[in-house]
């Protein structure tokens, strides 16, 4: 026999618990000494202690409690997963909610004054990135969502990022002017596609966003920005993610295009001052490290075309892990792309 403390360590809850499920009759103890009222455990009791305390940790209300902790595991994953639909409604209208007071409460316009050549640029190279309209095997919600470009206006720099799930694309331009509060809004990839043309041809451009919506300013000419409600992936916490890289090699970026035409999936191997494709083209690279590792040729294809520059730096921390690719001659933009696993 174990005593409440004991037991409260071995199933993770805090004795404190163990004693209002005993009262709520949930988990009463296997034996209470008479004298002065101590409960003991059995180790008999742990799965239904540690169910309870699965249960309780989703936040499932004590009712369903009393029926899924005897309930046969077919039942008792029906309650979880009604209990797991009840939650995301209730989240899905609090964000609604929040949204919407939000937006009454963010009436303070932020305008942020950018380079109309770098605004274009930056659109240029992350928008390839988004996910093509109509992409199948992706949730609705997540499918528009990646169909867009985020826009991250602060006072510092503007970021633009892009991603399909096996590319991710991220460029930062430096603000020239920035007014009100840092913000965010997702712009559908194919209108903003359009927008960096238009934007080319300014010096500058002003990009103005309030609780009525946004808008880009090339002189006096203004087109309105339609802004889309979606949640996009927490792409910054892919970038810390990253573990610090084992190969790391300049190489000249056109030649390493040109090496991938015609192929489907290439093989690199990366070594004493040389990156050789598919074993039967070379090319010299400067840096350390060596790695063996494949990729979709069309994916990293599009990832050196939207770099610029004569060369491209690239960083492999593994072979299951997301390269990084950069430009070497503009730290601001920044590829993800995803290898492929390599037959033996």
């Amino acid at each position: 026999m174990l005593t409440i403390s004991e037991f409260a360590r071995l199933v993770g809850l805090a004795p404190s618990a163990l004693r209002f499920y005993d009262d709520c009759g949930l988990l009463p103890p296997a034996d209470v000494d008479r004298a002065n009222g101590y409960r003991y455990y059995s180790l008999s009791q742990q799965p239904r202690a540690r169910l309870l305390r699965d249960l309780r940790e989703i936040d499932l209300p004590l009712a369903d409690v009393r029926v899924a902790l005897d309930a046969d595991p077919a039942v008792l994953a029906d309650v979880v997963r009604a209990h797991l639909r009840t939650v995301e409604s209730k989240t899905a209208a609090a964000r609604a909610a929040a949204e919407h007071l939000l937006t009454q409460l963010l009436t303070e316009q932020t305008t942020v004054l950018l380079g109309g050549p770098e605004f274009a640029s930056a659109l240029r190279q992350v928008t390839p990135a988004a996910t093509a309209a109509g992409t199948s095997g992706v949730e609705a919600e997540l499918a528009i969502a990646l169909g867009c470009v985020l826009i991250e206006l602060a006072p510092d720099e503007v970021t633009f990022v892009a991603t399909d799930r096996y590319r991710l694309a991220v460029r930062t331009v430096r603000a020239m002017d920035f007014t009100g509060p840092s913000a965010r809004m997702l712009v559908r990839a194919d209108e903003l596609a359009e927008l960096g043309r238009w934007a080319a041809a300014g010096e500058t451009v002003r990009v103005e966003v309030g609780a009525g919506g946004a808008e880009l300013v090339r002189g006096d000419e203004v087109r309105q920005i339609s802004v889309v409600a979606a949640d996009y992936p927490a792409y910054q916490g892919i970038l810390d993610g990253l573990a610090a890289p084992v190969c790391r090699v300049v190489v000249d970026r056109t030649a390493l295009r040109a090496a991938l035409e015609g192929r489907d999936v290439v093989a690199f191997d990366i070594g004493s001052g040389k990156l050789t494709v598919d074993g039967d083209q070379t090319l010299e690279v400067i840096g350390s490290g060596a790695a063996r590792i494949g990729f979709t040729a069309e994916l990293l294809g599009a990832a050196l075309e939207a770099s610029v520059g004569p060369d491209v730096l690239l960083e492999i921390c593994a072979q299951d892990r997301p390269v990084v690719i950069r430009s070497a001659d503009q730290g601001t933009f920044t590829t993800l792309v995803m290898p492929v696993r390599l037959d033996a």
